[in-house]
């Protein structure tokens, strides 16, 4: 009996290697994959670009150092400085249903439990949406912290004017900032928002994959429209100066969210309907709306998102979006490790600025989309202190 027991433990413990040791870096290598691999892009089509940014990236989720180079996944401060991209937005998923798809999902599961056990995160983030999605905006901080002075987090409009001006001398400085891909990690608790504010949250889309108790998903089961305790977060967002996002926001939500906010609106990460029908992507009547509240749309960097598999894909979207509404109102939406097969990984985006070029954009309105559009929408849009 004491050699099997002994046996047990032994099976135990080397369970336990594997699991802990194996499978989180696996899961990210296989979720977050590329249709091509880009090689040397030292001399890229964005080396002449000022100010390359990214509206929606789920780095956190996963166990990986930013601050150093892999080959797998898609984001790293390594690779957005081959690449020259001054800025990016890491966003914060908390929560995710298992057999996740974009038609019908409900809240009863959750993958993001399992993941986070595996990574070995703190034992709170285990058990609550808040200390978890909490814990990834504390990594972004100290990444900064750690990064001897290359990657800072941005909160501020001062935040960010300083950032451009230091980045005019040094093109090796990077900056980032923090949202919420819904906000079902505030736990039903409008109090939370000041949490997440300090934690130097700047925006949130109110549902992911499912419907909350803030309001329909585009992918959920009812797709209804803002509760009231929904309408009374959008309010509270625009008195901090929180941005709304509209990705995966259901048609009747975002209709509510427009009829309650005259705050800045944005589309971190979508594709639009008149390039790529399906129930992810924006529609025209939203589109315009967007537009005429001087929002900013991120068109993604996934098939999804704009049919097809290539940069020129994501422009012909990009295209769309400039002529409908104009070239200053749309920009980078890739949902980089949002565990897709991206067209690329960040090194591509070069790709981006060609391919824009082959639809006939000129070299100021590539400079705009490929990241002074984000630029100039957040100068504008974020609060002027914390």
């Amino acid at each position: 009996m004491k050699k099997v027991g002994i046996f047990l433990l032994i099976a135990m413990a080397i369970g336990a290697v594997i699991f802990f040791g194996y499978v989180p870096g696996n899961v990210d290598r296989s979720m977050n994959t590329v249709t091509r691999t880009v090689k040397n892009t030292s001399s890229s089509s964005n080396a002449s670009i000022p100010f390359v940014a990214d509206l929606h990236c789920d780095m956190l989720l996963w166990d990986r150092d930013f601050l150093q180079d892999h080959d797998f996944g898609h984001v790293d401060l390594p690779r957005m400085k081959r690449a020259n991209v001054a800025f990016q937005v890491f966003t914060i998923v908390s929560k995710t249903p298992k057999g996740i798809n974009i038609e019908h999902n409900d809240a009863s599961t959750d993958q993001i439990t399992l993941l986070s056990l595996a990574q070995l995160r703190p034992v709170n983030t285990w058990f609550s949406l808040k200390a978890r999605a909490l814990n990834q905006c504390a990594n972004l901080h100290d990444f900064a912290a750690d990064s001897k002075g290359s990657f800072r987090v941005v909160t501020n409009q001062q935040d960010l004017q300083k950032f451009i001006e230091d980045r005019s001398s040094n093109s090796q400085l990077t900056a980032g900032m923090l949202g919420l891909e819904g906000a079902h990690c505030l736990e039903g608790d409008l109090n939370s928002l000041a949490d997440f504010y300090r934690a130097g949250v700047r925006y949130i889309g109110l549902t992911h994959f499912f419907d909350n108790e803030w309001g329909g998903s585009a992918h959920g089961v009812e797709k209804g429209g803002l509760t009231p305790l929904g309408r009374k977060l959008v309010r509270k967002m625009d008195s901090l100066h929180i941005m709304v996002d509209l990705a995966h926001a259901s048609r009747k939500t975002i209709d509510d969210i427009l009829a309650v906010t005259k705050g800045p609106i944005l589309v971190s990460h979508t594709g639009v309907k008149g390039v790529c029908n399906n129930q992810r992507n924006l529609t025209d009547e939203h589109l315009l709306e967007i537009g005429r509240r001087q929002g900013l749309v991120g068109i993604g960097l996934w098939e999804t998102a704009v049919c097809g598999t290539d940069a020129a894909a994501t422009a012909r979207s990009i295209r769309y979006v400039a002529d409908k509404i104009g070239v200053d109102k749309v920009a980078l939406g890739s949902d980089f490790d949002g565990a897709i097969q991206a067209h690329f990984d960040v090194t591509g985006l070069p790709l981006i600025a060609d391919a824009l070029k082959s639809e006939g954009f000129n070299e100021q309105e590539i400079a705009l989309i490929m990241g002074g559009n984000i630029r100039d929408f957040l100068l504008r849009n974020l609060p002027t202190q914390n």
